[in-house]
């Protein structure tokens, strides 16, 4: 007598959305886990040996990374090799997530004739790589 109401249909752009967030967040656990992994199981070496770490903590942010000839910016793309860099590009993926899932809405405005929304993505996204750069850190 009580029979459930209809799912809700979902306007195709959420559904790809929703999809691609959500692969983009396994894909970002996934590579956290892997690379924690690495790191304890010392199958990576680390940019920083495990034993320093005590006397480094200890330290303010500037002087640990001045201590450990670490990079700033960027500049840790060129560690990922390490065990101890290696989670940073699960948090990249998981914190650049959006990037992706608003392009992924562009050929479906487009296709749509909805060109305004295909710029906002875009705008978006252009907005996101901006800050992400650090180029406007580096503007003042």
């Amino acid at each position: 007598m009580n029979e459930p109401a209809p799912a809700a249909m979902q306007p195709p752009e959420q559904l790809r959305y929703a999809s691609w967030l959500q692969w983009s967040a396994r894909v970002g656990m996934a590579v956290l886990l892997l690379s924690f992994a690495a790191y304890v199981l010392g199958l990576a070496e680390s940019h920083v040996p495990v034993s320093r770490l005590p006397e480094l903590w200890v330290h303010p942010v500037g002087r640990f990374l001045e201590l450990t000839e670490s990079p700033v910016g960027w500049g840790w793309v060129a560690l990922l090799h390490r065990g101890d860099i290696a989670g940073l590009l699960g948090i990249a993926i998981l914190a650049g997530a959006s990037v992706w899932c608003l392009l992924a809405l562009v050929p479906i405005y487009l296709a749509r004739g909805e060109r305004a929304f295909a710029a906002v993505c875009v705008a978006e996204v252009a907005v996101v790589v901006l800050a992400a750069s650090g180029w406007l850190s580096r503007a003042h």
